[in-house]
């Protein structure tokens, strides 16, 4: 097998969940403009590598891949990864199904790599059971996929059964960031040790955990700018997830021309964190651990299948920003409530959760999501 099979691609790559949208606001109406532009710029400065699924952007983003990326460009010069997700298969039947829809949906003919989407402990025996593993492996075999792998929420000890189990997986998309790096939920250090022990390349999700690390506290921003005046938050994240050896792409969900430009101008040349950086992100995370109160990185997997519709990480979002607007709750209005205010006229209030913990199945985050929505109620409502 092939060790390193990103072909010395450069490490960012152009993550397609949270496209830019139209002023509607909602998650499938993307700005297909503005998109065409990112890509445009993404390919002429080097970079190669798109990541879509399934579901993305309310399983509209294979669609702007082909629309934006697909359409427009030779095929040589990109490579596209997508993704197979349990929530979607019953059948082993199903697995076909969603796989020819996706070709169909992006416009080509193979996938440079694909991925079993979302494996948990939640998850697996599905997998197993449909035989998932042997399915991608055939696939490859047929030339419909080139590189094969899986993307990962879970802990370190099923991880390695996995890749002592499927050691024709080529490599392994996880989560990490320096947040998550020592979380005891998340366990994100350990995960990227566990595949560095079975040789696999890693890909990494959520760098900036969902805008967490790019939204920081002044005393955070004020650090970091005074050891690079002309960095952004996101490139500490970044910089942090490509700079460990065994990292080949680290995938940035950009969602506006501002944060591609920006990603790409410190990733074309790319150079890893030095002592005094590794330092200063230290110190970072103790100031965050003090200030965030839900670590949620708005994947939306938590959404889909909820009986009340309620919008979880808009809620969280929300209750994040409010405390630290006003984190004595003294303040008679703060536009938080009045969008959490406009946001239950189409979906479930905080307190409408019948706490079936569906949400918190699927939380790649392992969040204790009926908790906080109780906590979300009781400030907002």
């Amino acid at each position: 097998m092939e060790k390193d099979v990103f072909y010395g691609a450069k490490k960012l790559g152009f993550g397609l969940m949270r496209l830019p949208l139209r002023s509607s606001g909602k998650d499938d109406d993307i700005d297909m403009e503005q998109t065409k532009r990112m890509v445009d710029l993404f390919l002429e400065r080097g970079f190669t590598y798109f990541d879509t699924a399934w579901m993305y952007c309310g399983f509209q983003s294979e669609n702007a891949a082909k629309e934006a990326l697909v359409d427009r460009h030779p095929r040589e010069s990109f490579t596209l990864a997508t993704k197979l997700h349990h929530g979607f298969i019953e059948t082993e039947e199903d697995r076909d199904r969603i796989f020819e829809e996706q070709l169909k949906k992006t416009g080509v003919e193979y996938f440079d790599y694909y991925l079993v989407h979302d494996i948990s402990s939640h998850s697996i025996e599905k997998y197993r059971k449909l035989h998932v593993f042997d399915w991608i492996q055939k696939k490859k075999e047929q030339g419909l996929v080139k590189h094969i792998g899986f993307s990962y929420h879970d802990g370190p000890e099923l991880l390695d059964e996995i890749l002592g189990e499927q050691q024709e997986m080529e490599f392994v998309q996880i989560q990490l960031n320096y947040l998550d790096y020592d979380s005891p939920a998340v366990r994100s250090r350990e995960c990227y040790e566990v595949a560095e022990k079975h040789d696999k390349p890693v890909v990494i999700m959520e760098p900036v955990k969902g805008g967490t690390l790019t939204n920081l506290p002044d005393e955070i921003l004020e650090m970091y700018k005074a050891c690079h005046p002309e960095q952004s938050a996101a490139s500490w994240a970044i910089r942090f997830a490509a700079s460990h050896k065994n990292v080949r792409m680290v995938l940035s969900g950009m969602s506006s021309m501002e944060q591609l430009e920006d990603n790409t101008s410190y990733m074309k040349e790319f150079m890893p964190l030095d002592e005094k950086e590794r330092e200063l992100i230290k110190k970072a995370v103790g100031i965050l651990n003090r200030s965030i109160a839900i670590p949620c990185t708005a994947c939306s997997y938590c959404t889909e299948g909820c009986p009340e519709k309620i919008a979880i990480p808009k809620y969280f979002s929300l209750y994040n920003a409010e405390l630290k607007e006003n984190p004595d709750g003294k303040k008679g209005w703060t536009p938080q409530m009045e969008y959490y205010g406009n946001l239950t006229n189409e979906h479930g209030k905080a307190s409408a959760c019948i706490e079936c913990r569906q949400c918190e199945n699927i939380c790649p985050q392992h969040l204790e999501i009926v908790d906080y929505l109780k906590t979300v109620a009781e400030r907002f409502e």
